[in-house]
């Protein structure tokens, strides 16, 4: 059976190889069946007519009704040959639905004419719708050929698409697992920037409030510099009020002092029997502190060294 339908489909390949070749020929690459429906039919005496099938609507879809205009002298059955009189030119034939290319001839030998013109009508009409029932049998199983053919001839492209649609899915996958770990990434960095946002809004917090307790201690030491401005010039003026306040005791109980003499002053002092600034006196005393911590230096190198002794020393 296998066998049989490989044949079967291999001898409907050449055939549809063949019409198309033979529909180039012609100049039509797409001639469907049926499309025009005047076909070419052999009648009696070997001459050739031209048979319409329009559809016939109230005999199903599958059957038409065929006007076949035949042409010769008169019918094979011989009723009309007897009475020497003329066959009708015209008949109506039910007959199923046929389908034939217009560009295929079908040709029959002479033999096979002059017998089926042997033969009576009633039985033609019964072999026509034998064969009519045959070839619908026929063409199913050539229809179903066909399509196995088509299906396994597009086999390969269905599974190549498969093998497409199997590599974007395994794409698919691997970009919904990439995305997962963006998702967790983008999460982790939203939790982050909020705690960098929480952590900045409490520095700038803490910033104001630091900014406001330096604007309190700058307005305290600010306060505290002016006091103590205050409190030296008060000493000064106090100083300058305590020496004037001296000089005047001294002219009272000592009528020949001048208070107003040059030489009495409130930054002059007596040191070591002399009258003298008090800046000099400052700058002496620097000098005096300068030599004796030289001295002491040079003792203690000296000590160092062992060319004196610690005792002599001191």
């Amino acid at each position: 059976m296998a066998q049989s339908g490989k044949k079967n489909l291999a001898l409907f390949q050449s055939l549809r190889k063949e019409m198309a070749a033979k529909a180039k020929a012609v100049g039509k690459t797409d001639v469907p069946n049926l499309q025009e429906s005047m076909v070419e039919v052999h009648v009696y005496g070997g001459t050739k007519s031209k048979a319409e099938l329009p559809p016939q609507h109230d005999k199903g879809k599958d059957v038409k009704r065929a006007r076949a205009v035949l042409i010769g002298t008169g019918s094979a059955s011989g009723a009309g040959s007897a009475s020497g009189d003329k066959g009708p030119k015209s008949g109506l034939i039910e007959l199923p639905e046929i389908s034939v290319r217009k560009d295929i001839a079908i040709n029959f030998p002479n033999t096979i004419i002059n017998s089926i013109d042997g033969v009576e009508a009633d039985h033609i009409v019964r072999t026509m719708v034998e064969f009519g029932s045959k070839a619908l049998i026929l063409s199913r199983r050539v229809g179903s050929l066909y399509r196995r053919e088509v299906k396994e001839g597009g086999r390969e492209k269905v599974e190549e698409l498969q093998g497409k649609v199997d590599k974007l899915e395994e794409e698919k996958a691997a970009l919904e697992k990439a995305k997962e770990s963006w998702e967790v990434e983008r999460k982790r960095l939203a939790t982050w920037r909020v705690r960098c946002l929480d952590s900045e809004e409490k520095l700038n917090k803490r910033i104001g409030e630091l900014e406001e307790d330096y604007d309190k201690l700058k307005e305290k030491y600010d306060e505290v510099v002016g006091e103590l401005d205050d409190l030296k010039n008060s000493i000064i003026q106090e100083h300058t009020n305590g020496f004037e306040k001296g000089l005047r005791q001294a002219a009272f109980f000592h009528r020949e002092i001048d208070v107003t003499d040059v030489k009495f002053g409130v930054n002059k002092d007596v040191i070591d029997g002399r009258l003298v600034n008090e800046d000099e006196g400052s700058a002496g005393e620097e000098a005096e502190e300068r030599e004796e911590k030289k001295a002491a230096e040079e003792v203690n190198e000296a000590v160092d060294t062992g060319e004196v002794a610690p005792d002599a020393a001191e």
